[in-house]
C-alpha cells in the first residue's frame, strides 16, 4: 500500500486472504489465467490509518485499476461503508480486494446507475463539486452493502456473512407497518433507505446508531406541532400522538366535559394542525335582584358565558367582572339590572290667589270674593330602579289638562287705628305672642274664644284666632270693642291699661 492509502501489484496469495486454487483463475474475471501468473494490482485491504480524516471519493489517479474520473468503487469506500463486516466477507469469499473491485466495478454489476445531469462534463468528474461528491458518496453508500453480498453470495453461494447481511426488519411509521429486506447495519442507515428523516421532535426506536438485527422492528413516531388554544391561551407544541384525544392527554389538558374544536378520534395531520379547548368551569351568576345560581360552563368569556346563557343587557346595566375578562373556576358573575321607567300622574293645580286692596278694610282683614276652581295636570316622572328596588324618582315634564280658574280674595288696606293699644293690651293678656294657645279655651293675643271669634267674622280668617296674623285679631278686636262700646270684654287688663 502506497502513501496515500491505495494499493500497488502484489504477488497473488501474500494478501490477508489466500485466492482459492482453481477458481475464478486470471487477471481479470472474463480470461482463464496461466498458472504460475502473478495477478495485476492485486492488494489487502487494510484500514487507513486515521479513519477521522478526509478520505477521497475517488479512486488515486495512480491506480492502475481505477481511471481517472471514474465513478468507481474503491479500497476506501469498502472499508468506509462495510466497516468491520468486510474482514468477513472476503474470508468467507477467499477473494483479494482488487478481484472484488473488479467485479463491482465491471460493466455487469448490479450497482444501479447514478442518475446525472447531462451538463456535467469529464473535468467536472475530475474535480468534482462538494454537491457532486456528497450525490456520489450517498449513492455509494446506499447501494454498495447490497452490491457486495450480491456479488459473493453469487460466488459463494448461500450462507456466511455475505446471507447474514440480508437481513428483514419491521418499519413502523406511526402505527403503520411494512417489511423491509435490507443490507445496513444500523437503524439510521436502514432509514435513510427508505427515504425516511428523522427530525428532533420524533420519538425513535431503537436510536439511529443501534446495530440492526434479523426480525427487528423500528418504530418512528411523528413529532406533529399543534397551536393549542386553552381557553383564550394559545401555545405551540409538539406531540407524538395519533389523534386528537390522545395528544391532549399527552399535553395533560383537562378535557371532562370541555368543549374541542375537532374530534377527539381525528388523525393529527403530520403537518399539524390548529385546536382549541374550552375547559368546563363552575361558577355562580347573580342576576338583578334573583337568587345566585351555580352552573358549569365552557365558556371563556363574561361574554360569552352572557350569549350561551340567553342572557341580555343595556347600556343601562352593570356586569361584573367585566364581559371582557376570562372565566375562572368558581368565579362569580353579577348582574346588576338598572331599569328606567316614566310614569305618568294626574296631579291637581291649586287655583292661583288674586288679591284686591279694599281700602274700605283694615290691613290684615281679607274677604273671599270668589273661591276659584281647581285645575288638573299630567306629570311625567322618571322612575330609575336597581335589580328592582327605586332608587331615584324626577319630575322631567308636565302637560296642563285644565287650567285653574284662579281666587279672588279682598285685603284691608286701611291702617287699623290705636294698633299700639291693642299690642299693650296683648302685652296683658297673652304676654304679647299673638299665636299663643294656652288650651284654656282662649287664643291669640287678646284671648278670644272659639265663639266670640266666629260671631265677628274671624273665621273667614283662620279657624281659631291663634291662627290668623295679627292684624287679623286686631280687626277683629276692633270689631267687638265698637259693638260692645269699650274695652269691657278685657276687663282686667283693661282696667290696669286705664282703658275704658
Amino acid at each position: 500500500m502506497n502513501e496515500r492509502g491505495y494499493f500497488g501489484e502484489q504477488p497473488s496469495g501474500h494478501g490477508q486472504h489466500a485466492r482459492r486454487e482453481n477458481t475464478l483463475d486470471g487477471t481479470d474475471w472474463f480470461t482463464p489465467a496461466v498458472p504460475g501468473e502473478r495477478h495485476t494490482a492485486v492488494g489487502v485491504l487494510e484500514p487507513p490509518e486515521e479513519r477521522t480524516g478526509n478520505i477521497p471519493p475517488y479512486p488515486a489517479q495512480d491506480h492502475p485499476s481505477f481511471p481517472p474520473g471514474a465513478l468507481s468503487i474503491t479500497p476506501q469506500d469498502l472499508y468506509e461503508i462495510l466497516g468491520p463486516d468486510v474482514e468477513d466477507l472476503m474470508a468467507d469469499a477467499d477473494l483479494e480486494v482488487d478481484e472484488l473491485i473488479r467485479l463491482l466495478n465491471a460493466e455487469t454489476t448490479v450497482m444501479p446507475p447514478l442518475p446525472l445531469s447531462d451538463s456535467i462534463s469529464s473535468e467536472d468528474l475530475e474535480a468534482p463539486s462538494p454537491e457532486l461528491s456528497e450525490a456520489i458518496g450517498t449513492w455509494k453508500r446506499r447501494f454498495l452493502k447490497g452490491a457486495v453480498a450480491a456479488v459473493i453470495l453469487s460466488i459463494t453461494g448461500a450462507g456466511g456473512a455475505a446471507a447474514a447481511m440480508d437481513k428483514s426488519v419491521t418499519v413502523e411509521v406511526d402505527g403503520k407497518e411494512r417489511e423491509v429486506s435490507t443490507y445496513e447495519s444500523t437503524v439510521g442507515e436502514v432509514l435513510e433507505d427508505e427515504g425516511i428523516e428523522v427530525d428532533k421532535h420524533d420519538a425513535l426506536s431503537p436510536s439511529l446508531g443501534s446495530k440492526v438485527e434479523h426480525g427487528e422492528t423500528i418504530s418512528l413516531d411523528r413529532g406533529r406541532k399543534i397551536e393549542l388554544t386553552v381557553d383564550g391561551q394559545t401555545r405551540e407544541e409538539w406531540v407524538r400522538s395519533v389523534t386528537v384525544g390522545q395528544a391532549l392527554r399527552q399535553l395533560g389538558v383537562p378535557t371532562d366535559g370541555a368543549s374541542v374544536s375537532a374530534k377527539r378520534t381525528m388523525p393529527v395531520p403530520e403537518e399539524g394542525m390548529s385546536l382549541e379547548v374550552k375547559t368546563a368551569k363552575s361558577i355562580t351568576i347573580v342576576d338583578g335582584g334573583d337568587k345566585p345560581r351555580q352552573l358549569t360552563t365552557t365558556a371563556v368569556t363574561i361574554e360569552e358565558l352572557l350569549r350561551k346563557q340567553g342572557l341580555q343587557v343595556d347600556d343601562n346595566d352593570k356586569v361584573t367582572p367585566g364581559s371582557e375578562q376570562r372565566i375562572s373556576e368558581g368565579a362569580e358573575v353579577r348582574i346588576d339590572r338598572t331599569g328606567i321607567s316614566t310614569v305618568n300622574v294626574r296631579e291637581k293645580i291649586e287655583p292661583p290667589v288674586k288679591e284686591i286692596v279694599d281700602d274700605s278694610m283694615f290691613k290684615g282683614e281679607r274677604r273671599v270674593e270668589k273661591q276659584g276652581t281647581a285645575g288638573e295636570k299630567i306629570v311625567f316622572t322618571r322612575v330609575t330602579t336597581r335589580n328592582g328596588e327605586e332608587v331615584k324618582r324626577e319630575t322631567v315634564g308636565e302637560k296642563v289638562v285644565t287650567e285653574a280658574e284662579p281666587k279672588v280674595v279682598r285685603v284691608g288696606g286701611k291702617q287699623p287705628p290705636n294698633s299700639g293699644v291693642w299690642d299693650k293690651l296683648a302685652e296683658c293678656e297673652s304676654g304679647g305672642n299673638w299665636h299663643i294657645n294656652t288650651g284654656n279655651g282662649y287664643y291669640g293675643g287678646v284671648q278670644f274664644n272659639k265663639s266670640t271669634w266666629d260671631a265677628y267674622g274671624g273665621d273667614q280668617y283662620a279657624a281659631y284666632p291663634h291662627q290668623a296674623t295679627r292684624e287679623q285679631q286686631i280687626a277683629i278686636a276692633t270689631k267687638v270693642r265698637d259693638a260692645r262700646g269699650g274695652y269691657g270684654a278685657w276687663p282686667s287688663c283693661s282696667s290696669q291699661l286705664g282703658l275704658s
